[in-house]
């Protein structure tokens, strides 16, 4: 990510100074959609895999909104801000949903650690769209 923090710097055109925060997103939906994949595939692993169903579909829509999220953000050239809002939106509410059920599986570590990445990125999502200035 180093790299990629560089490219934001070094950018010859940014849209805006919210470099910081759209580099923080793009860390932030990576994690988040790893997070939720291997959450989705430790469910799969699970005795209990059919009362998971929901929980699996939820990580794996959280990790595919993520993962054009954080491709979005990051080309911190100029952008359509109703579209990139509308985005982070997305992402933000995918994100809160899968929260909300994985915290339901207490007992599931895979699913703790999943919650945890889910509202960390949320956050961040909300963070980058107050951020965006027309």
């Amino acid at each position: 990510m180093e790299t990629l923090k560089r490219i934001f710097r070094d950018h010859p055109a940014p849209a805006s100074d919210a470099g910081d925060e759209a580099y923080e997103l793009v860390r932030a939906t990576a994690e988040c959609a790893a997070a939720c994949t291997a959450c989705a595939d430790a469910c799969l692993a699970e005795a209990a895999v059919l009362q998971l169903r929901d929980c699996i579909r939820s990580c794996l829509d959280c990790a595919d909104l993520c993962a054009v999220t954080g491709r979005l953000l990051a080309r911190p050239g100029e952008q359509d801000a109703d579209t990139l809002r509308a985005q982070l939106s997305a992402c933000e509410t995918a994100c809160r949903a899968c929260a909300t059920l994985c915290a339901h599986h207490d007992g599931m570590a895979h699913c703790i650690a999943c919650a945890e990445a889910c509202r960390r990125c949320a956050d961040a999502c909300r963070g980058m769209r107050e951020a965006i200035v027309s």
